[in-house]
């Protein structure tokens, strides 16, 4: 299965999404709890269970040891990595504890360095990872879309159609330069040469 769809123990903003038949469902830690109200039986569930409080009596858990070098979603992503998975859809992994969200994009950063595409939900917006490539917004998309630069430089990055339009430009990890460009109801693009960009857009 190429798409892996992984819910963890954050906050949700409304209701779940719909989950395509085709695409391989794991919980981490306290997401089983919502894919369980939602009479959702995920492929796979791992974590230590501290955010559930319990081992769910199911044939298909992974439980790991609470004192661990992972969190949960990193090992919900090797999971669907061993599995062949190259696209990633994380729920529930932002709002709740803030360094958990920043571990969350780092796993971002990650799969797009491996050439992989993740992507992050959470209160109206979506956030994912660029390397070394480019990545196509259709017309549909409303709001705020903003990027920035992840683990030192990005350098020649170009933003077209948007509002604003960088052409070529060098973004640094300590100044937001990026931030707050806006969809205009054309196609948009953004691409980088060399480095890797976090890309946050809004997603209602």
């Amino acid at each position: 299965m190429e798409k892996c769809f992984i819910f963890g123990a954050g906050e949700y903003f409304g209701s779940l999404p719909e989950i395509p038949p085709d695409c391989f469902v794991i919980a981490a830690d306290g997401g089983y709890s919502r894919l369980a109200a939602a009479g959702i039986e995920p492929g796979l569930i791992v974590g230590d269970f501290d955010s559930l409080g319990y081992v769910p009596a199911s044939d298909n858990v992974l439980k790991f040891r609470s004192e661990k070098d992972k969190t949960d979603t990193e090992l919900a992503i090797d999971e669907g990595l061993k599995r062949g998975c190259r696209k990633f859809y994380i729920y529930g992994g932002t709002g709740g504890r803030l360094d958990h969200t920043l571990a969350n994009i780092q796993c971002l950063a990650r799969l797009s360095k491996l050439g992989l595409r993740g992507f992050l939900f959470g209160g109206g917006f979506a956030v994912t990872a660029l390397t070394d490539g480019s990545i196509d917004f259709d017309k549909n998309h409303k709001g705020y879309i903003s990027v920035f630069a992840h683990g030192g430089s990005a350098c020649g990055v170009d933003e077209s159609g948007f509002k604003y339009r960088l052409t070529n430009a060098t973004l640094s990890s300590d100044a937001p330069i990026g931030v707050s460009n806006e969809f205009t109801g054309t196609k948009g693009k953004v691409s980088v040469k060399r480095g890797t960009l976090i890309i946050v857009y809004q997603n209602t």
